[in-house]
């Protein structure tokens, strides 16, 4: 039997699996761009003042009655600022980059720290306070960019569930047998209904309105989230309390084959 067909962009006719398959990666895209604009003007705030402390400590150690001890603590403080801002950077170009489906070896601690690095800024203008529990490094080949947006996700939906401010607690962990690496996001926001907790994964099952900078009300981005860690043959579950919080943890089979897929 031969298979449906549609015209692409370019007048094509192609198999509509094809099709499919290209309009979800445009979504997954899409969703991962939204992620960064909703961050990227607190990034850019974050990013000013780190420049700002970089130019007084340079010019604090070329000032000609600096002694050397000042000078030295001076420079440290640029060395610390230049790391910063290079992890603010390669944050964003892990959003922004379009690696789709490739596998690559990740530590998930350091991705998880990535996406907080990104949100800091964002989280203290909400009075979010973060508590980071990383264990040893978990490396494990995975989709960074795509397991990035789930998390960039997650962390911004907790952000809005907590409008007059809270926690956000953040673990990453790997199981005692070191075969299992999860992923645990909690806030003391709002919570979520029982009528809406069991639907919550469906796509345009959504738990709340846009906010007042019209984002998230779409019920898309936690569809896609169980669609890119089930890619991963892992599995994403959530638990709430409404007035006490909600809890999603991810849990993702390590993999430490050399060959990436």
């Amino acid at each position: 039997m031969e298979s449906l067909k549609t015209k692409n962009q370019d007048g094509k006719m192609i198999p509509l699996v094809e099709e499919n398959r290209w309009l979800r990666e445009q979504l997954m895209l899409q969703n991962r761009l939204a992620g960064v604009g909703a961050i990227a003007s607190s990034v850019a705030h974050e990013f000013n003042n780190v420049l700002m402390v970089i130019l007084n400590h340079s010019k604090l150690a070329l000032k000609p009655t600096a002694n050397p001890e000042q000078k030295n603590i001076a420079l440290e403080k640029v060395v610390q600022g230049c790391t910063k801002a290079a992890g603010l950077v390669n944050s964003m170009l892990g959003m922004t980059r379009n690696s789709g489906r490739q596998m690559q070896m990740t530590d998930l601690g350091q991705l998880a720290a990535q996406v907080v690095t990104l949100c800091e800024k964002e989280l203290q203008k909400h009075r979010i306070r973060v508590e980071l529990s990383l264990a040893s490094p978990i490396p494990t080949l995975v989709m960074p960019a795509l397991l990035e947006q789930v998390l960039l996700n997650l962390v911004i939906n907790a952000r809005q569930a907590m409008p007059q401010g809270g926690i956000l607690r953040l673990g990453v962990r790997a199981n005692p047998e070191g075969t299992i690496g999860e992923i645990r996001i909690a806030d003391t926001g709002i919570g979520i209904s029982p009528d809406k907790l069991g639907h919550i994964f469906e796509p345009f099952a959504s738990t709340k309105k846009p906010d007042e900078d019209g984002r998230g009300g779409s019920g898309l981005g936690l569809s896609l989230c169980r669609q890119i860690i089930e890619a991963h043959q892992g599995r994403i579950r959530v638990e709430s309390t409404l007035g006490k919080g909600t809890v999603f943890t991810i849990k993702i089979p390590l993999n430490t084959a050399k060959q990436a897929a």
